[in-house]
């Protein structure tokens, strides 16, 4: 879903003061519903990788084993930042959580409504909450070791804007860590994309924008980094390019579309590579599309705009170019330290220098050697000749009949055949 004004970096509207955010520790969910609620699991102290039905972080554990990840332990660290609670912020915010995420922000203003079932994640029994008390409500059930953060509140007003500004470079609740580590949109209008857009301008915070588009069928992600990439103002939506305002496009009782599915798979993207991003494994994508219909995914990379609008992108810009020089020199010590550190690995592992030296005129050597690695079936004996030494080929048989008759002969013979 996306679109709307053509405003090239709007400033957040002003309106009243938005909620006061809401801190939730581990362990302490918001109230619950009338319905009855299973008991949530025990924090655990420290990540382990023993293998039994009772260790919720063995098989996250088991990528460190097999040389996916170098440290799984290093998700605790990191701090996630979520805008939108909906059909594809609150599946990611379920997996980060799955995942053992140290900390997790979460933002949104609206609330749980009959009409968000046909999506994931939300239950009928929390319709009437907000989303991000009932999203706080699960994911603590779910894994109690995630510190949650939530805040209902619009972050296009001028007073949501400067709380949200505030909350990603502010001190977690529990004092461990100080902003965050990298910021999801999964917004669903043009002018909420905008103001993250301009927060993280603003902050030089990496984010990654997703998206479903209104028929429900494809979905995109994308990463930012400021000044590195193109920011959102960069390259707008067409339909903001081409000067419509987004609230023209909406109507009373017509609806987008809404499919579990792509908004599914979209989330899963998103969260994937925010991933490989924290843990620095694989390869993050610039720019993944995902055509359902086709199953197409398509990829591209989107450079910064030197006329972008946004003076902060400007600003960005400006710093990276700066800052050319000095990440070529580190880049290129890293190469060569790494060129340095690495080990060639012996051929020969029969003894303790690793080396093996054969002479190739002791024939009896090589014999033994052959023999040794060319053993035969037992009843059959192998005879080599001895060396430099001719052995005449056997004399083929004898043929019956009259091999040496001549032409003339084999000839008459013949005709006499034919003629009886």
């Amino acid at each position: 879903h996306g679109g709307g004004a053509a405003r090239a970096a709007p400033r957040p509207r002003r309106a009243q003061a938005a909620p006061r955010p809401r801190l939730h520790r581990p362990g302490k969910p918001p109230s619950a519903p009338s319905l009855p609620r299973s008991r949530s699991l025990p924090p655990v102290t420290d990540m382990s990788a023993e293998v039994v039905d009772s260790n919720p972080y063995s098989r996250l554990m088991a990528l460190q084993r097999m040389g996916i990840v170098d440290n799984y332990e290093r998700i605790r660290d990191y701090s996630v930042a979520i805008v939108g609670v909906g059909g594809v912020g609150s599946v990611a915010a379920e997996m980060l959580t799955r995942c053992g995420i140290g900390r997790l922000l979460l933002y949104d203003y609206d609330t749980v409504e009959l009409a968000n079932m046909n999506r994931l994640f939300f239950r009928p029994d929390q319709v009437g909450m907000t989303k991000t008390d009932a999203a706080v409500q699960t994911l603590s059930e779910i894994n109690p070791d995630v510190v949650l953060e939530s805040y209902s509140l619009n972050i296009t007003t001028v007073k949501g804007f400067e709380t949200f500004l505030g909350s990603l470079k502010a001190r977690s609740s529990n004092g461990r860590s100080t902003g965050v580590d990298l910021v999801l949109s999964c917004v669903d209008n043009y002018e909420a994309r905008m103001v993250v857009n301009q927060a993280c301008n603003e902050l030089r915070q990496t984010w990654m924008e997703s998206g479903v588009s209104e028929d429900a069928v494809s979905g995109h992600i994308q990463l930012l980094v400021p000044g590195e990439t193109a920011c959102f103002a960069c390259a707008p939506p067409l339909v903001v390019a081409s000067g419509v305002d987004e609230r023209t496009l909406k109507r009373d009782g017509v609806c987008a579309a809404s499919l579990p599915t792509t908004m599914g798979v979209v989330a899963g993207l998103l969260v994937q590579n925010s991933l490989k991003y924290l843990l620095k494994f694989g390869q993050v994508s610039p720019y993944l599309g995902y055509n359902s219909l086709k199953d197409f995914f398509p990829t591209m990379e989107m450079r910064p705009n030197p006329q972008c609008s946004n003076p902060a992108c400007l600003e960005r810009q400006k710093e990276y170019m700066q800052s050319k020089p000095a990440r070529d020199a580190a880049a290129k010590a890293k190469m060569e330290a790494e060129a340095s550190a690495a080990i060639e690995y012996p051929v020969h592992m029969d003894n303790e220098w690793n080396i093996s030296v054969l002479d190739d005129s002791d024939t009896a050597t090589s014999s033994v050697q052959r023999a040794a690695t060319d053993i035969l079936p037992e009843g059959l004996v192998r005879e080599l000749p001895d060396e430099d030494t001719y052995v005449e080929p056997p004399a083929a048989p004898a043929s019956c009949g009259a091999i040496d008759d001549d032409l003339e002969e084999l000839q008459r013979q013949l005709d006499a055949l034919n003629s009886s």
